[in-house]
């Protein structure tokens, strides 16, 4: 393994941690990647949803990316979407140095970072967010993995997740904008998504309104809902102090579908 940290290009105030697959001899033939965004409400980034994630995909023969982005204040104004997009950009520049596919670059969040994820893959084209990045880069992201992400700015909001990020309290125009259910069309990539039932902190209705939009747009998803289990479960480990062996499936279904679309 190949480790390091970097700030991606044309970006500030956030970080990258890279772990990267190496070979025992010669040239490896490109891999996917996942860039991986931590949840924490706009107010942190969780380190339980940062290393435990990555070695997962890691283990499964992906190089990952952990994003570290701005938060509290600096969650609005699009800053942490603007560092992911420069991130993706990013590994696409030095996809030969690195061996990364470049057509094959996942994007996976939990919860708020979940909504990042879901941002980029629904946001990557719209003016609002283009006019703020100001760049021209190849920043779709190929599919996505949501993790009990934060999507809808409606009555099942996470209100302070969705004020964060938007600079505006609830209910007003531009707190509405970051409801990402209403920004999926044609062109919107390829989503996994898991969430538990009785989720009190960000309620499953976000993951079923994004699956109903999916689905409308005709995108293809796959869509898990487990019937036990809290908030901010990560990969459902000792390490993560939320060991669960049923839920703990969502990963190797995750690395599967990860396979299957990227076959």
């Amino acid at each position: 393994m190949k480790y390091f940290d970097f700030v991606p290009e044309g970006a500030k105030g956030c970080q990258v941690t890279a772990y990267l697959q190496t070979a025992v001899e010669g040239q490896i033939a490109a891999r996917p990647a996942v860039v991986i965004c931590p949840g924490g409400g706009y107010v942190m980034v969780s380190e339980r949803e940062a290393e435990p994630a990555a070695k997962e995909y890691f283990a499964a023969g992906y190089h990952v990316f952990v994003l570290t982005y701005s938060v509290e204040e600096l969650a609005k104004d699009f800053i942490p979407l603007m560092q992911l997009a420069a991130s993706v950009a990013h590994i696409r520049k030095h996809s030969g140095e690195w061996h990364v596919d470049a057509g094959k670059i996942c994007v996976c969040g939990f919860s708020a970072g979940g909504h990042l994820a879901a941002s980029l893959g629904t946001l990557y084209k719209e003016e609002k967010f283009l006019e703020a990045y100001g760049r021209q880069d190849e920043i779709r992201p190929d599919a996505m993995l949501l993790c009990y992400p934060v999507i809808t700015a409606d009555e099942y909001a996470h209100v302070e997740s969705l004020e964060n990020v938007s600079g505006a309290a609830a209910g007003s125009e531009a707190y509405a904008w970051f409801g990402l259910d209403k920004h999926v069309d044609v062109d919107t990539p390829p989503a996994f998504i898991w969430h538990t039932a009785p989720d009190t902190c960000v309620p499953v209705e976000n993951s079923l309104k994004f699956c109903s939009a999916l689905s409308a747009a005709g995108v293809p998803f796959e869509l898990h809902v487990f019937p036990e289990g809290g908030h901010g479960m990560s990969v459902c480990t000792e390490e993560v102090n939320t060991p669960d062996a049923y839920n703990r499936r969502w990963v190797q279904w995750s690395i599967e579908w990860l396979g299957k679309v990227f076959s």
